[in-house]
C-alpha cells in the first residue's frame, strides 16, 4: 500500500473514532443531568479526536501536493 492510501486508511478511522465521540458526546448531553460528571471527559476525547483527524488530513494534504 502506498503512504497515500496508507494515510487514507488512517482519515477514516479517525474520522470514525471522532464521529462516535461526537455522538457520545451528543447522547450525554441529552440525559443530562443524569450523567454529568463525564460531559468534561468526553468534550476532551471529542477535542482530541477531532484534533488528531485534522492533523492527519492536513498530513495526507501535503503529501498528495508533492506528489
Amino acid at each position: 500500500m502506498s503512504d497515500v492510501e496508507t494515510l487514507k486508511a488512517e482519515v477514516k478511522k479517525l474520522w470514525a473514532k471522532a464521529m462516535q465521540a461526537k455522538m457520545d458526546l451528543h447522547d450525554l448531553s441529552e440525559e443530562l443531568p443524569i450523567g454529568v460528571e463525564n460531559v468534561i471527559v468526553t468534550a476532551e476525547r471529542v477535542r482530541d479526536a477531532y484534533a488528531a483527524l485534522s492533523d492527519k488530513r492536513a498530513e495526507l494534504k501535503a503529501l498528495e501536493e508533492e506528489a
